[in-house]
């Protein structure tokens, strides 16, 4: 009787029906817990909530002093039938494939030859990157001087007897888009540029050395050697150069304001000319909704490839 005493006094210490309390999970720190909450909340504020409220506003009828009116998806049709919209789609794409296609040259060509630490490379790397560090507007400013009558471009040609190529280089439809290219990829290179610098610089030399030892010239251990190290860098470089070719506004709207005749027009500008001038915000609401679509299809295109070659 004695030594059952315990037990009948533990028993009746618990109240009946319920289980016995396991030892508690491990909490979560506070801190982990903050770092994770707020930036949340801050995107949910900044970012999330937003986008929602620009995808609603796509579907009314809006001038911003007026209550929106539901019109369902009639800006979406009339968008299918605008010229202006169409030229500015593919101007956007022109602008993607060039912008993006010859910063990934450049900037991957940059960072092979700046790779290797050698006396005054410091310098080279500094002066490639140093025209991230201006603004789209600055950028724009200046090179506007490059592209006046008489200017620096005109005086080039001069040089090496092309005075035939001379043209009002903003003011011509046929180079007014490819004019403007030119300075964002002047500051793009230099940025695309660090950033395959750090995936060069994290590839392990022994890499290098064994396919030295197999036989491997030089081409054959940049396709088969640095090009695959750099596939997480890829997806970083295809995502920036992406949201940065589809948001591209200041410079093209400092130097040309989408003209002459919408022959420079893209996407982003069309949607402010659209929206803060003609106060049409349902519609400028439905053409970045349309902006917003072709960023993700084209990043989750590539990631989605990206992930099945990993699994095969």
């Amino acid at each position: 009787m004695t030594t059952l005493a315990p037990a009948e006094s533990t028993q009746q210490r618990q109240p009946a029906g319920t289980r016995p309390r396991r030892r508690s999970a491990k909490r979560l720190s506070p801190l982990l817990v903050a770092f994770v909450l707020v930036p949340f909340a801050v995107e949910s504020i900044w970012v999330f909530w937003p986008a929602l409220q620009g995808f609603w506003f796509s579907l009314t009828r809006w001038d911003g002093l007026e209550p929106p009116q539901f019109i369902g998806l009639d800006n979406y049709t009339e968008l299918a039938g605008d010229s202006v919209f169409r030229g500015a789609l593919l101007n956007t794409v022109i602008w993607l494939v060039l912008f993006g296609g010859l910063s990934v040259v450049g900037g991957f060509g940059m960072a092979l030859l700046l790779q290797k630490e050698r006396r005054g490379i410091t310098f080279y790397r500094a002066a490639l990157f140093t025209p991230v560090v201006f603004s789209l507007v600055v950028t724009a400013l200046v090179w506007r001087v490059f592209y006046q009558p008489d200017g620096l471009a005109d005086q080039l040609l001069r040089a090496v007897g092309l005075e035939q190529l001379i043209r009002p280089w903003l003011a011509d439809p046929q180079t007014a888009l490819y004019a403007v290219i030119l300075p964002a990829l002047w500051r793009q290179i230099g940025y695309v540029m660090v950033l395959y610098l750090a995936g060069l610089k994290a590839i392990d030399p022994a890499l290098h050395e064994a396919a030295r030892m197999d036989g491997a010239n030089n081409w054959q251990r940049l396709w088969r050697v640095t090009v695959p190290q750099l596939r997480g860098v890829n997806a970083v470089v295809l995502s920036v150069i992406v949201i940065d070719s589809l948001r591209s506004f200041d410079i093209v709207w400092s130097l040309t304001r989408g003209g002459p005749y919408h022959s420079s027009e893209l996407l982003s500008t069309y949607m402010y000319s659209t929206a803060f001038q003609s106060l049409r915000l349902g519609y400028g609401s439905a053409i970045a909704v349309v902006i917003f679509v072709l960023a993700l299809a084209v990043i989750l295109g590539y990631l989605v490839r990206a992930f099945r070659e990993d699994d095969a």
